[in-house]
């Protein structure tokens, strides 16, 4: 079999946006493999007796009945599948992957050449158009500035390698810049999931509040429909679709959050006084090792902070945690950190810039909702993050390090502070200040 004969999926919303379902090429696919393990749960026959049930049935009329027909859920998480999604906004992406269960890529911006990359207009208007091209043009020229300032401030030193040196430096400018991309950026990102799941969260995102969200939910579903039939369907269940419209469309964003506050705790200190949880908690070695999953039963902690909506992308990612998706406005303000970075002679245009594109999103009279798609990713938003005592401490060894954005790296090492000194937890984390390293030159993905 080659590449050419492979029957991929495409399909492509009304707007901006591709959906490619990827075909591997694999004989069995995601529904055979479904079938067969399906099977091996009900029969002690062996592997080698459900394949010739395979080839003599085939996984269709199994996956329709048991899968679809009488609900059986569990057997959709044994067939699984790739998705590709490309030319949506960085909302987009958010809401694909705002689920614990989420596995695939997001492109970085560190490494998007926004010179070229569409972004999303959903006012249609050439005022909504004409203000993402000058957000786009203030993005693009402080590249140059910044790399110039940083260089300045951050010399090569003897020995380093220059090649390095100048991707490091590019990084911190590209780190930086980003604060000034619209949300409305558009991206590619990779969703690997399985039937169940793919299912499961079509629902959520068919009735979510922005419409290029909704778009992208409906080129899946159609996708996923023809490829594999027996495991989706267009049935509807008019109470449960009702009721999903009002979760998404009331209740979905979080807007409320002070500047950083501990909302709960229900560790339970008498277990952690326990010889058993004392010997696993102060014998961890550094290197990333992980607390074992049994602790999960200490309890929660759950935290409320304000977070530029760029480093909320990160922090996403644990989704070891439960984190509400904030709404992007303008109301809590643009992080200084993005601005204090910038040379003395650019922060007052940064500023400026700001100013205008505040009073041009206004007069566009879209909803909040949509006004995100021009607001750039600096500005602030309400997060809340729920972890277990495990979910919560390996973010805090990963998120207190030196190559984390800084923003996110302050929030980090305040959640960091808070453990060691409420519950004297022992964690490896870096609660110094920021230092230049030039290793970040190093976090790259090549072609050889």
């Amino acid at each position: 079999m080659s590449l050419s004969t492979l029957h991929h999926l495409e399909r492509t919303t009304k707007g901006w946006a591709k959906v490619f379902v990827l075909d591997t090429g694999s004989v069995i696919d995601a529904e055979a493999e479904a079938m067969l393990q399906a099977l091996h749960s009900r029969s002690i026959g062996g592997i080698a007796n459900h394949l010739q049930v395979l080839a003599e049935k085939g996984a269709e009329n199994f996956m329709e009945k048991f899968y679809v027909g009488y609900g059986h859920k569990s057997i959709g998480d044994c067939g699984d599948m790739t998705v590709f999604i490309e030319g949506v906004s960085l909302l987009v992406a958010k809401a694909i992957q705002d689920t614990k269960l989420y596995s695939g890529q997001e492109s970085s911006t560190r490494y998007v050449d926004f010179s070229k990359q569409l972004f999303i207009n959903p006012s249609h208007s050439a005022t909504g158009e004409a203000l993402l091209e000058q957000e786009r043009a203030f993005y693009l020229s402080l590249l140059p500035a910044l790399q110039q300032h940083l260089s300045s401030v951050f010399p090569i030193e003897e020995g380093q390698s220059e090649s390095v040196y100048t991707k490091a430096i590019a990084a911190k400018a590209f780190d930086i810049a980003r604060g000034f991309l619209p949300a409305g950026a558009s991206t590619n990102l990779a969703w690997h999931t399985n039937l169940r799941q793919l299912s499961d969260r079509l629902l959520y995102l068919r009735h979510h509040p922005l419409a290029e969200v909704r778009e992208v939910a409906e080129a899946l579903e159609e996708a996923v429909i023809e490829k594999y039939p027996h495991s989706f369907s267009n049935k509807r269940y008019e109470d449960t679709e009702l009721y999903m419209d009002t979760v998404m469309q009331d209740y979905y964003f979080h807007q409320e959050v002070p500047e950083f506050q501990v909302v709960s705790d229900t560790l339970d200190k008498q277990l952690l006084k326990n010889d058993i949880y004392i010997k696993f908690l102060s014998e961890r070695p550094n290197g990333k090792t992980e607390l074992p999953v049994w602790m999960n039963n200490l309890g929660t902690m759950t935290f409320q902070f304000l977070l530029d909506f760029g480093s909320f992308r990160d922090v996403q990612r644990h989704r070891a945690t439960f984190q509400r998706m904030p709404l992007l406005t303008d109301q809590l303000g643009f992080h200084p950190w993005y601005l204090e970075q910038l040379p003395a002679a650019v922060q007052e245009q940064a500023i400026q810039h700001l100013e205008e594109v505040k009073k041009q999103v206004q007069s566009l009279s879209l909803s909040p909702v949509d006004q995100q798609y021009y607001l750039p990713i600096g500005y602030r938003v309400a997060n809340e993050i729920m972890g277990t005592l495990p979910a919560l401490v390996y973010l805090c060894e990963i998120r207190t390090s030196q190559h984390v954005h800084p923003t996110l790296r302050k929030v980090a090492q305040k959640i960091s502070q808070y453990l060691m000194d409420t519950h004297q937890i022992k964690l490896f984390v870096d609660m110094s200040e920021y230092a230049f390293d030039i290793k970040r030159g190093q976090q790259d993905i090549v072609m050889k």
